[in-house]
């Protein structure tokens, strides 16, 4: 914007000055010269009537007297060649004839006299060529003037258009009630108006959603904490080991839902994620008992692989949500065997987690639209994926769509060194018998 408002100055002063700068210098030099041409003029126009004046009186016109009129100091140069002819065919020259650049005036007289006069040129050359340094010299600086203004007025207008900038971007990143102060153009002050009154809406409605996740979180954790009691209550009291098992999942799901909550709590109130180093197979454990048997139901499989071997570092809860998200997905729109592999990624302190199926992939009309709020191909909510995008970006990942036939979902994630192991940086605890739940101190 600036450099632009710069050159458009710069180009509106640059033409003005030229156009009326060039032809001014022309004018000018051609005014000098004939201001010379004027002066000898008349010169020569006073000589030729004093003569006529003489020859009227009688008075003879000698050379000594057409010598003294070469002599006069009233011109700006010196006259090198003087030349009467009066009548009676008499001639007096004085001086020798100028050759090159040179000024010549001739009169004639009301008596028929003759009146020549010559003078070099150069004297008003020089006069010439020193009014037009002048005047470029007046342009150039007029010129620097407008490049001097040109700057600025830029940084004038640029200046607020910053702070404008800024404040979009501070309200952007949810700090809603920055203001900046009036820089007195109109239209800019208008737009600031218009992104403090956005402001004070979006603040308004960031309270209105934050007090609603507030009250919602409250009054889920309460009958949820209740649950996982009653489930550990059952899962202590009870004989049967398959009633532990189911009760164990559940408390696991309760308890991951409870984390959900927590997370989507912490979203909405803008508080940062918690990032851990871990091993992927500790989730891919957990996401193996929560999905195994859904997958049994519809005769398909489900596989999970570590190959990278590599601790990551992540939030392990929205993780958790992202990977249960796409394995969802694979199952409600896939087919065949789903495979849930990690690989090392391009870098060694990056893997990936690619998650793929054996169905007929992702029609091409919904490629490019696939995490967009609401976009589905096969009837369900579609916003599985968008949230799974969003919460990969608040964990530092990537989540992208890297095959479309058969359906590839990719998740790029930051590990640990490859030279750097979890369990000499963070020893295991020991382990303990806590009733029938085993617990790491």
């Amino acid at each position: 914007m600036r450099q632009r408002l710069i050159k458009l100055i710069i180009t509106a002063v640059t033409i003005s000055v030229l156009f009326l700068g060039i032809p001014s210098t022309i004018l000018g030099g051609i005014l000098v010269w004939r201001s010379e041409q004027l002066a000898l003029d008349n010169y020569t126009a006073t000589i030729s009537n004093t003569i006529d004046r003489r020859l009227v009186a009688n008075e003879p016109v000698t050379a000594s007297y057409v010598r003294s009129w070469a002599k006069n100091d009233h011109l700006n140069f010196a006259v090198e060649h003087l030349q009467v002819r009066v009548p009676g065919n008499q001639v007096i020259s004085v001086g020798e004839d100028v050759q090159g650049i040179s000024l010549r005036s001739v009169n004639v007289g009301a008596s028929g006299t003759v009146v020549v006069a010559k003078a070099s040129g150069w004297k008003s050359v020089i006069r010439v060529a020193t009014y037009v340094l002048f005047l470029s010299f007046a342009i150039l600086l007029s010129l620097l003037v407008g490049v001097w203004l040109a700057l600025r007025g830029s940084r004038k207008l640029s200046a607020p258009l910053i702070y404008l900038a800024a404040q979009a971007e501070q309200i952007g990143a949810g700090q809603v009630r920055a203001s900046v102060q009036a820089c007195g153009i109109e239209e800019i002050d208008l737009v600031q108006e218009e992104l403090v009154r956005a402001g004070e809406r979006m603040a308004g409605r960031l309270v209105a959603e934050r007090q609603f996740a507030a009250n919602a979180s409250h009054q889920l954790r309460t009958p949820l904490t209740a649950l996982s009691m009653r489930l550990e209550e059952i899962e202590l009291v009870a004989t049967d080991p398959t009633v532990q098992d189911e009760a164990r999942i559940c408390l696991e799901q309760v308890e991951r839902l409870t984390q959900v909550i927590q997370d989507l709590l912490n979203t909405s109130s803008g508080q940062g994620v918690n990032p851990e180093a871990f091993h992927i197979l500790e989730v891919f454990n957990q996401q193996r008992e929560e999905w195994e048997e859904s997958f049994a139901k519809r005769n398909r499989t489900l596989r999970f692989v570590d190959e990278a071997a590599q601790p990551v570092l992540a939030d392990r809860s929205i993780l958790t949500q992202i990977l249960a998200t796409l394995i969802e997905n694979s199952l409600q729109h896939g087919a065949g065997t789903t495979t849930v592999s990690c690989r090392k990624g391009a870098s060694s302190r990056s893997v990936t987690i690619v998650v793929i199926d054996e169905g007929a992939g992702i029609p091409s009309d919904l490629v490019n639209r696939i995490f967009e709020k609401g976009v589905s191909g096969q009837g369900s909510s579609g916003f599985g994926l968008a949230l799974a995008k969003d919460l990969a970006t608040a964990i530092g990942a990537r989540l992208e769509l890297t095959g479309r036939k058969p359906a590839e979902f990719t998740i790029s994630l930051a590990a640990m060194p490859a030279g750097m192991q979890l369990d000499s940086v963070v020893p295991q605890g020991a382990v303990v018998a806590v009733s029938r739940r085993r617990r790491r101190f």
